[in-house]
């Protein structure tokens, strides 16, 4: 049976950034969850939902051994840390925006 939670339910998120590039790895709490995530959480998804912060190519790369998926955001922070008039605008915080989403998962 399948139901809609929020993604920080069933798994944790961790973010990186290098210059203009933010990276988003997302780690389900039990590995059974990482098909259903493979399904829910595609770069089309990411970018429609947050259109105005994400306008560049969102690439997905599956970790399936670690049951991880790893997304590249590129062109998502205003030019880079360094480059940026914004002081406080450093990929951190996409994790949690990342757990926010709603997905579908089979319940256990």
């Amino acid at each position: 049976m399948k139901e809609t939670v929020q993604l920080r339910e069933v798994a944790s998120a961790r973010t990186g950034d290098k210059g203009n590039i933010s990276c988003v790895s997302v780690w389900p709490y039990d590995p059974r969850h990482y098909e259903d995530l493979k399904a829910a959480l595609t770069p089309e998804l990411i970018a429609s939902t947050y259109p105005k912060l994400f306008g560049g190519r969102i690439e997905r790369f599956e970790v399936p051994a670690l049951h991880g998926l790893n997304f590249v955001i590129h062109d998502a922070l205003e030019g880079g840390v360094n480059a940026s008039l914004n002081l406080d605008f450093h990929g951190k915080s996409f994790s949690f925006l990342l757990l926010a989403l709603p997905v579908e998962v089979t319940r256990f």
